[in-house]
Parts: C-alpha cells; sequence; structure tokens
C-alpha cells in the first residue's frame, strides 16, 4: 500500500509485475485503479531493494490515483507499507521521461534513476504519471498504443527509514 499525505494519496495498492513502465501489463493493473510497479529486466527492483523501486498510476482516468503527482516537491515523503514494515522515501527531484526516446526510457528504468550505467548503493523510488496536460498545453497530441502521451513526470525519492507497519 502506498501513501503519499502531502497530495491526498492513502492506501492505494501496488501491484508488482514482470515488465516494464507503462507496458500493456503496467497499463491493465493502472485500468483497474491500482498502481502497478515493474521489476526484471527493464523494470525495477523492490520495495526497500537497492536500486529504483518504480511505481506507475494514472493521472487522469480510473480512479485518478496520481492526480496531483507533480505538486509533490523536493523533501516531502512517501510510505509504502509491505511485508510487515513501513518504507519511508523522500523526495529528492523531478525527471521528465519521453516515450519517443529509448535513452529517456533507458534513464527512466536505470538502478538510479536518470544515470543509466551507474551501479547503485541505496535504494530509491520513482513515482511516474502521465504529462497529458502539459503535453497538450504544448500543442503535443502523440500517443503510443496504450493512450499514454509522450511525456511522464516522474519523482525520484531515496529512502530514508524503515520501521515496523
Amino acid at each position: 500500500m502506498l501513501d503519499i499525505p502531502a497530495i491526498g494519496v492513502a492506501g492505494l495498492r501496488v501491484v508488482p509485475y514482470r515488465g516494464t513502465p507503462d507496458d500493456a501489463p503496467g497499463t491493465d493493473i493502472q485500468d483497474g485503479g491500482l498502481a502497478a510497479s515493474p521489476h526484471g529486466p527493464g523494470g525495477g527492483t523492490g520495495v526497500g531493494g537497492i536500486g529504483n523501486y518504480i511505481v506507475t498510476a494514472h493521472r487522469l482516468s480510473s480512479t485518478k490515483a496520481f492526480l496531483r503527482l507533480p505538486e509533490l516537491t523536493a523533501g516531502q515523503r512517501v510510505h509504502v507499507v509491505a511485508g510487515g514494515a513501513r518504507y519511508v522515501y523522500e523526495v529528492r527531484r523531478t525527471r521528465w521521461t519521453s516515450f519517443r526516446s529509448e535513452r529517456s526510457l533507458t534513464a527512466q528504468s536505470a538502478p538510479v534513476p536518470g544515470r543509466p550505467g551507474v551501479e547503485p548503493t541505496r535504494a530509491m523510488i520513482t513515482l511516474s504519471t502521465c504529462a497529458t496536460p502539459e503535453d497538450h498545453a504544448a500543442g503535443n497530441y502523440w500517443s503510443d498504443e496504450f493512450g499514454n502521451p509522450e511525456h511522464r513526470i516522474d519523482k525520484i525519492g531515496v529512502l530514508v527509514g524503515v520501521h515496523p507497519a
């Protein structure tokens, strides 16, 4: 379960699956109103693991779970409860990903977000959602076969604590 108090997200179920961010299985999970967490080649690690724990959710459709994700700022906290523990991540920065750039997609799911080829030394999180309003405001109406716009807004954080749930 995922909580982001600063933007009103509480008890959002995160479904892990083998895949890559916003692929067909991940989109199906999000269409069901849940958050998706891809892992394995091209995906991320599990919650609390060294590397990049990736969580994606819809912003404008289904339950609009990540409607306010762009409002998250550096220093705000994200809580993930799994396996009897509460993992606390702190947001450090924002990154934009382009679906039309293989380099950008590789950087999004890199073990150190935004830095492909760098060996991870700590647990990190990438929270990702669509940038549809921003793309449309710029006159960009491109979308992929799953309806994803060209850009994603990624909030990158680091694990700052683990506590009993």
